[in-house]
Formats: C-alpha cells, structure tokens, sequence
C-alpha cells in the first residue's frame, strides 16, 4: 500500500519485505517504504582481522551493543526520526542533530555547542562516529554517562541543552500522531516509553559506521596498514607512517591513543593530553570518577574518522586547524600533573616530536584521507523531516 498522502517515499536498499509503510501527518517526515539497512555493516575485511602490528588494528571484541538492543532497521528508524526531532526540546528549535550534524562527521561547528536559548553549552560537542566501538561504553568526554543508552536522554534533560523534564518528553513524542506506528514497528507495541527513546536513539547511533574513506580503499589493497597505500600519495604514506610508529622509532605516537581501524581509544580510559599546566574550571572525568585524582583534566579520546571535517577540536573546541593540534603534539604539550604516560619522554617530561614541516603537513594530510563521504550525505543517516529547520 502506498500512502501518498502521508509520505514523500524515498528508495530503500533494505530487502525487509515485512515492512509496514508508517501513517503520518501531511509534510512532516518522509522515509522509505521499507526501511533503510541499519543491521548489516558490511565491514571489510581489514575491520575483522589484526594485520600483526603490536597492537591490535581489528574491532572484534569492542563493540559496546548491549544484549537487550541490538540494532534494527526499524527501531534504527525511529531512533533517526527522534535524533532530528526539534519538538524534544523546549522552546522546538533544536534537535540532538542540532550539536552533530551528518555533514560534520556528526561533530558541531561551535567552539561550544548551543542549547535551546543559544546559550553556549561547557564543551564542544563530540563526534558520534563509530562509537559503537568504543569499549568502555561510556559516553561525554567526561564519562558520565554509562551506557549510550543513558547518555541519549541527558541531553534533553539538561535545563541548558534542551530543557525537557521527563513527563515533557513523553508528551511531545506523544503528540506526534506518527511515532506510535513507528514504536509499533520497532518494538511491537505502540506504547511509547523513556526506556524505549533511549534504546532507538541508541541503535541509530550505533549504526553511524565509518568504513568508506580513502583510508579504506588503501588498506583493502594491501595486509598491513604499515605497507605503503598505492592509492596514497608520497605525503599521504608518509603521514601515515608517522601516525603508526612509536615515537621512539622516529614516529607521532598517534596509533597509540586511536587505535584499530576504527579510530578510537583503546580501552585505558580518559586521558589528559596536556592542554594545560593545571585543571581550573573543567576537572573532566574527575567530576564523573571523584574518587580518583588521576581523573583530573583527562577526557574521553574520540575517534579519528572524519576528523578533517570536525573542527574546532578538543573537548574544549580550542584548536580551529588540524594544524593546530599536530603542533600541539610536536611542541605544545604541557606537564600537567596527570598528563598521560604515553606522552612523555624517557625522563618523564612532555615529549617534544620535533617534527619537520614537512613532516607534520603530511600527518594532516593523511588526516584527512579518513574523511568518509558516504557517512557525510548518506540519507539513510540525514534528516527525515520536510521543512523543518535546524
């Protein structure tokens, strides 16, 4: 059946044969008559198989998907409707696509995201790519939240973010006379719950997979991320080079915080990177882990994918440039007193990597092959609703 008056339906590669079109209001959302693919990743093959280095490249084992919400395409679906949604919050001007927008590798522009009366939030906003395979499965650079399922609601929650109690929540997805079809097909009842939000929100992010860069077409013509790409250029090679080896054989040290093919943290924690001398007005995880001192001025590490696209950077927005943050890393780390291990020198002071020009315009250079087009327009993760401004 098709509901031409509800929808404006798009093409679906979903082979889902059992999928029910959704009744809506008139020029609200259009999605396909059967959903889009959000269970097969289709990974390639480097994704799952260690290439041999000293550490592991592969993701087997990371993933963060609990046994209670595993991904589908319809409660994907619904999690993609309720992500664009600017009803859930309180003056109806911001989605949780407002702070991580599809074209900026699900990161923000501001140096601090805004909330719902454009007052500026404490941190920049973090990518939601891949994170999936972040091990620890906890969300904020600080931590704060334990799960992504707990994570997806505090946003709306926070009187400065979106503004919503609860009880609001509820209603606004309520009044929505779409969203009990779409519940409906996700979890076999129309009845609409805070716990069943949070796990929709939660299975469409989780589908935000990075697998599609230049990066990736490199590494699936050789066995080792090591070898020379033969769709690199020589700079691009070089840099990434630079970002695999240790810096004691003459490399940045990068693979060792941002790690697998995934591009995210091993599972070791936050880590303070030595932005400053002393933590003053932001503790990071120590405000989520008070007990441990060793917490204080260290933040989540996010991934690397898209990261040419994701500017401003650092959890505080501070560096505008990938520039900016190689040098950081070549000359600008200070010695805070919880600053990471793995950015000291054999007498325990900050590394200096002492790098050439040459050699740090090639670390961005290979930085930016790991921008995937396919995650930046894919409709399939962009805005369902028509006329609705963000």
């Amino acid at each position: 059946m098709v509901l031409t008056l509800f929808f404006v339906f798009c093409t679906s590669c979903s082979s889902d044969s059992n999928y029910v079109p959704v009744t809506a209001a008139p020029q609200i959302i259009s999605l396909p008559t059967t959903p889009y693919d959000y269970t097969h990743l289709n990974l390639p093959l480097h994704f799952t198989s260690n290439d041999g280095g000293a550490l592991a490249s592969s993701i087997n084992g990371l993933d963060n998907t609990p046994e209670d919400n595993p991904v589908t395409d319809a409660g994907a679906t619904l999690g993609r409707v309720l992500f664009y949604d600017i009803n859930l919050s309180q003056n109806k001007t911001i989605a949780c696509a407002s702070c991580h927008r599809q074209n900026l590798g699900f990161s923000d522009s501001p140096v601090h995201s805004l909330g719902f009366s454009q007052i500026p939030t404490r941190r920049h906003s973090i990518a939601l790519v891949n994170q999936r395979y972040y091990q620890r499965g906890r969300f904020f650079w600080d931590e704060r939240a334990a799960t992504l399922e707990d994570q997806v609601l505090m946003p709306m929650l926070d009187q400065n973010e979106m503004g919503l109690t609860t009880a609001q929540i509820l209603q606004r997805v309520s009044e929505r006379p779409f969203y009990s079809s779409l519940f409906q097909l996700a979890f076999g009842s129309g009845n609409i719950t805070t716990d069943r939000i949070s796990k929709a929100l939660a299975q469409f992010i989780r589908s935000i997979v990075s697998s599609q860069s230049r990066y990736d077409d490199g590494r699936a013509q050789v066995t080792s991320m090591q070898q020379p790409f033969p769709n690199f250029t020589a700079e691009e090679n070089q840099g990434k080079a630079l970002f695999l080896k240790p810096v004691a054989q003459g490399g940045a040290g990068c693979f060792n915080c941002h790690t697998t093919e995934a591009f995210v943290s091993p599972n070791s924690g936050p880590k303070n990177n030595g932005l400053d001398l002393v933590s003053t007005n932001d503790f990071g995880a120590f405000e989520t882990f008070s007990g441990n001192s060793n917490f204080k001025g260290a933040f989540k590490i996010p991934t690397l994918r898209n990261i040419a696209v994701s500017a401003p950077y650092m959890h505080d927005g501070r560096f505008q440039t990938l520039q900016q943050v190689v040098e950081h890393y070549n000359s600008g780390v200070k010695n805070h007193p919880n600053l990471s291990p793995l950015l000291k020198d054999a007498d325990g002071n900050p590394q200096q990597l002492n790098l050439t020009e040459a050699q740090k315009a090639a670390l961005v250079a290979f930085l930016r092959t790991l921008t995937d087009t396919n995650v930046l327009t894919n409709e399939k993760w962009g805005d369902p609703y028509i006329n609705q401004h963000l």
